[in-house]
């Protein structure tokens, strides 16, 4: 079995990122991806440096996974499944019952956020429809915004938007019931409260246009967040090897190094720091991958 100098977990823009660098230090290095990451959902990103426009997570991916294969790096579409180690190696097994050994691991798998199976939802992640208030909400900046969410957690995200904006709704999709007090800070908020279901969403390619929930009411919008909370952390591998994790599953690691409690092993990006930005992303992968050279270099 081929020894690499570092496999990567995840080719998401941590992952990515991590895979230039370490491309650039001539390391040879193989990028493990299923191609199903929260990044390939966003149709764009509005607020990243260079892209006053936005731009797709799918364009971002592309040009990245380019820029890696030019400098060498390796890429195997499939699922990371499982992870040991063994005689100082780390060794992957994936879903195409394939293992791959490395002297050091990254892992950047990243999280995957709850967004209710409504078909016509996906087309406008990023351009009509947000998950992000850091990233997005100057999106709906004076605009009429319905969030769509599960209890406390939708209503704690129509009180975020209130700093971009006064005309929201808050429907209480996932059915959940809102504390008392969030209730009453709605109501001081003005901002209507709907526990009801949707039943359909409407929408022409990437611009929402409404929600239709049971007993045939409509809620007409252009702009809408979502907050059901019980993101899934992808930290399974993590746990295989040992790996210290918080309380809600994402990764302990060096501020520094981006070492975790296991040595030689990393993470980068939203699994580790629950930043969910994608310029933190692509630091934190290129901070990782600095040490982890620094770390090669100390067996030479």
């Amino acid at each position: 079995m081929y020894t690499y100098d570092c496999i990567i977990v995840g080719g998401g823009m941590a992952g990515l990122q991590a895979a230039i660098q370490l491309g650039r230090y001539q390391h040879k290095v193989l990028v493990i991806d299923g191609g199903h990451g929260r990044s390939t959902l966003c149709r764009s990103y509005h607020n990243i440096l260079g892209y006053p426009s936005g731009v797709s997570g799918d364009e971002l991916r592309l040009i990245g996974k380019k820029q890696a294969v030019d400098l060498g790096i390796l890429f195997e579409t499939a699922m990371a499944i499982h992870a040991e180690k063994q005689n100082g190696q780390f060794i992957i097994e994936t879903d195409l019952n394939k293992r791959h050994a490395a002297k050091r691991l990254l892992l950047a798998t990243g999280i995957m956020d709850t967004i209710p199976p409504f078909a016509n939802l996906f087309p406008c992640l990023g351009i009509s429809v947000y998950v992000c208030p850091d990233c997005d909400g100057y999106e709906v900046k004076e605009k009429k915004t319905v969030v769509i969410g599960n209890g406390n957690v939708g209503a704690n995200m129509a009180l975020t938007l209130t700093y971009w904006t006064k005309e929201i709704i808050y429907i209480n999709h996932g059915g959940e019931d809102v504390d008392e007090n969030l209730l009453n800070r709605l109501k001081v908020q003005n901002i209507p409260y709907i526990n009801n279901r949707i039943v359909e969403v409407e929408s022409q390619e990437s611009q929402l246009k409404s929600y239709v929930l049971e007993g045939d009411v409509r809620i007409e919008t252009n702009k809408s967040f979502l907050a059901f909370g019980g993101n899934k952390v992808k930290s399974d591998l993590a746990s295989q090897l040992g790996v210290k994790l918080a309380e809600n599953r994402h990764i302990d690691t060096d501020s520094r190094t981006k070492e975790t409690n296991i040595q030689h092993v990393f993470a980068a990006g939203d699994v580790a720091v629950h930043s969910e930005q994608v310029t933190i992303a692509m630091g934190e992968g290129s901070q990782a991958a600095i040490w982890i050279h620094k770390s090669l270099l100390e067996e030479n």
